[in-house]
């Protein structure tokens, strides 16, 4: 089984991890801060030891990476992983201003079904049945979302089963939900953000998330890395693992 360690500490950047097989192009590591795409949200992007991850995907509980042809590792070599933070930062702060907005649909709402949903690094998408312009929900949307967003609240994300490795977040007041992914641990972090309807058949309607602002609140500092090194919100990271620090 891996272990995931973007979900002990998302901010992480680099970390150091060992093969443990190897199948042609796809191997396998005892821990990993590579997220492979579940629940709409999408895969990370890196390199480990120079070689780029080309897909991450779950099969059980461990996560299978695929890297080009003649990475030329080995079961028990060890290897440097670097992701792309910027990409990370922007998948984790769509991510959440989804799961508020999804929350918010449901808490006022009720009745309503949810049929899709994608995260991806430059906006996100929420689908489902509604029988009416969904844009006439926004006002309220926008509103609700915004006060929970400059409240700066604090995101719980843990276990619920840890040998299911089921989790949820947690935001005190308002809700509790099962989720899996890579979570902020502030709302501020979100920023501002902006709403759009798009019809995408009859009797079905989807709202369109994009992030309008470019500096959210500070992520507090804190790493897990075996460096100890922290990654504090604004550092520019040159995403070239090659040049960082082995950690």
């Amino acid at each position: 089984m891996t272990k995931k360690i973007f979900w002990e500490n998302p901010y992480l950047v680099e970390l150091q991890a060992n093969v443990t097989s190897v199948m042609g192009s796809d191997i396998t590591v005892d821990q990993t801060i590579f997220f492979a795409e579940s629940g709409g949200q999408e895969s990370d992007h890196g390199f480990m030891n120079n070689h780029r991850v080309l897909k991450a995907f779950k099969a059980s509980k461990e996560i299978i990476y695929t890297l080009d042809a003649d990475h030329g590792l080995k079961a028990d070599d060890r290897v440097k992983m670097v992701i792309d933070w910027e990409r990370r930062y922007k998948l984790m702060r769509y991510h959440f201003a989804a799961e508020v907005i999804l929350e918010l649909v449901y808490q006022k709402w009720p009745g309503i079904e949810k049929i899709g949903a994608h995260i991806a690094q430059d906006k996100a998408r929420i689908d489902f049945i509604w029988g009416q312009n969904i844009s006439r929900i926004f006002p309220e949307l926008d509103q609700e979302a915004s006060k929970i967003i400059a409240a700066n609240q604090t995101i719980e994300s843990a276990f619920s089963d840890a040998e299911a490795e089921k989790r949820y977040w947690k935001i005190e007041g308002f809700s509790q939900v099962a989720c899996g992914g890579t979570h902020l641990r502030n709302t501020g972090e979100i920023g501002q953000i902006s709403l759009k309807r798009n019809t995408i058949g009859k009797g079905k309607e989807r709202i369109e998330i994009f992030i309008v602002s470019t500096q959210p609140s500070r992520p507090e500092s804190g790493s897990i890395s075996e460096s100890k090194e922290k990654v504090p919100f604004g550092t520019d990271i040159d995403f070239n693992p090659s040049t960082e620090s082995a950690g």
